[in-house]
């Protein structure tokens, strides 16, 4: 069997100029990066505001596994289907992160023919978004401590500084430092930490800014310490935001790719679901709205985080509502879910109990209001007998179809019958129901998502998160939406608890105010927002072979 890379090097690609003209963006529009990268002007992406959108549909998947589900594989195989059929469809997608691709997941661009292209660019420099979002982050760090060296008129208290470093690679050994040794007038230490890049707060403010006004509006809202009376200081009191803007004003523009069946792909951002908001960014997905009758985008993770905080943060901040959802599942995944010790091999028990895990995702992605279709992600060695039993689950119990995909092994083709329910069921208009409204308190938010998303018993406080709450609601915070960073391979979080788990509770530890994106994160369980990486991490397989050319990449 080739490997993803060794296929996506069969595949001679369009010229990133036709793959523009194919989704009607004029040539002077287009800013290339070699022969098969771009981005997007932004007058042009601004002057699409006055076209009618096309139907959205998201692609979300059942609770992460070992044995992985393919979600952006299906994203892109759909999008490719979508064009078979005769219907013009533009892909929107996040870019990946260096830390996944050098730890245990590898490259993040689909895989066999369903695939985002070039690969080997895409999952490692692209075009340089999250080294821009990077050093935004770190000149705000420098400025800050520059601004207590040279004596501090802001009254800052040292020991409130809640702004930490940032880097896109996987290092444990970072999660908690000291900075400001050094002799004399040049220490200062202090306690502080890095967090990856796709957890940064500037990750998230590209991703939700509608353009560069508001997303220097966006970056001077964010707080970074507290005077030694308690409030709040921002990069605004810093005069701060207009460098780190000047930083992003390139990355900002939308990156033009394409599916090795050359359809346009729009990447762009990449924060992940399972510590931030895990959307693709707003300006691209708009613009895929725009040129195309179908946008297809992602979230990530399972449903119970990336589809979450799609609707509740990301489509409230840009009043997006959904035609359809997919829920991207694998035999394999359910059996997994279901407790199977070999999941590739036929286990009718562990599939049976697997399939609440399933039944979970579908009812709250239904209760949102978009009506749902289950995409069961072929793998060889899956029988027909339980493919059949997926699909008569799905039909008996919520009327929706579970239509088995073979778009990693043969490209879009092997996904037309899921584009064709997929265009039957955007032909309905749908509404769109928040799971909380943002009249509700923090605390009464953070009750409603494990509740309803969760099915959680109730939520418990550390004193500090519990504080720290207080004290956001007291200062106006209230109204935000919420971000709840935890485990993704469970409802709960333990991770060790499968299929569809009830009465737990949800242990808060931690709440971080992130003003500048517009929403407050709350940090669950032993979630970490700086990833370590595996005992052997994928960053071995990786080497330069005798040509100079990439191997190991997957």
């Amino acid at each position: 069997m080739p490997t993803d890379q060794e296929i996506a090097r069969t595949i001679p690609l369009r010229s990133i100029g036709d793959v523009a003209a194919k989704a009607g963006i004029p040539a002077d529009a287009v800013y290339a990066h070699g022969r098969h990268l771009a981005k997007l002007d932004m007058e042009f992406v601004e002057g699409l505001r006055g076209r009618p959108d096309g139907k959205l549909v998201l692609v979300t998947a059942i609770n992460p596994t070992p044995p992985g589900e393919g979600k952006t594989t299906t994203t892109i195989g759909l999008g490719d289907a979508l064009n078979r059929i005769g219907r013009t469809a533009v892909i929107a997608l996040r870019e990946p992160s260096l830390g996944p691709v050098f730890g245990r997941k590898g490259g993040a661009t689909g895989g066999g023919y369903a695939q985002a292209a070039p690969m080997e660019a895409i999952n490692l420099h692209f075009t340089g978004d999250f080294h821009a979002i990077t050093a935004a982050h770190n000149l705000l760090a420098a400025i800050l401590d520059n601004h207590l060296y040279w004596g501090n008129a802001l009254e800052i208290d040292p020991r409130q500084v809640v702004w930490r470093r940032v880097l896109d690679v996987n290092d444990r050994a970072l999660r908690k430092i000291v900075v400001g040794l050094g002799e004399g007038a040049n220490g200062a230490p202090r306690e502080t930490g890095f967090d990856i890049t796709v957890a940064s707060e500037v990750m998230a403010v590209l991703c939700l800014s509608e353009d560069l006004t508001d997303l220097q509006a966006r970056l001077g809202k964010i707080v970074v310490a507290r005077r030694r009376d308690g409030r709040p200081v921002t990069a605004d009191d810093l005069d701060a935001a207009g460098a780190m803007a000047a930083l992003l004003r390139d990355a900002i523009q939308p990156n033009l790719v394409q599916t090795l069946e050359g359809n346009p792909i729009l990447m762009h951002g990449g924060p992940f679901a399972n510590i931030a908001h895990g959307c693709n960014s707003i300006i691209a997905t708009r613009t895929a709205m725009k040129l195309g009758e179908f946008a297809v985008t992602e979230a990530g993770f399972g449903a119970d985080l990336g589809a979450e905080k799609f609707f509740d943060i990301k489509c409230r901040a840009a009043g997006l509502i959904p035609s359809a959802v997919v829920v991207v599942a694998t035999l394999r995944a359910l059996k997994h879910q279901g407790g199977a010790k070999a999941a590739a091999a036929p286990d009718a028990e562990a599939l049976e109990r697997g399939l609440e895990n399933l039944a979970r995702h579908i009812e709250n992605v239904r209760a949102f209001g978009p009506p749902a279709v289950v995409a069961i992600n072929h793998f060889a060695g899956d029988t027909a007998e339980e493919h059949a039993r997926v699909a008569q689950f799905c039909e008996t119990r919520f009327g929706t179809k579970a239509i088995v995909c073979r778009h990693w092994a043969d490209g879009g083709v092997g996904a037309e019958a899921l584009a064709r329910e997929v265009e039957r069921l955007c032909e309905t208009p749908t509404r769109f129901t928040p799971v909380y409204g943002l009249e509700l308190s923090l605390e009464e938010k953070i009750q409603a998502v494990a509740r309803s998303i969760y099915r959680a018993r109730d939520v418990v406080y550390s004193a500090k998160a519990a504080k720290d709450l207080k004290r956001f609601q007291d200062e106006g915070w209230g109204g935000l939406p919420i971000c709840v960073a935890k485990t993704p391979y469970s409802f709960s979080t333990d991770e060790a608890l499968l299929g569809a788990p009830v009465d737990h509770d949800l242990p808060v530890r931690e709440v971080r105010l992130s003003a500048g994106a517009g929403f407050v994160v709350v940090i669950c369980g032993e979630v970490m927002t700086m990833p370590g990486l595996p005992r052997i991490p994928s960053a071995a397989s990786i080497r330069l072979d005798g040509q100079g050319r990439i191997e190991g990449l997957f």
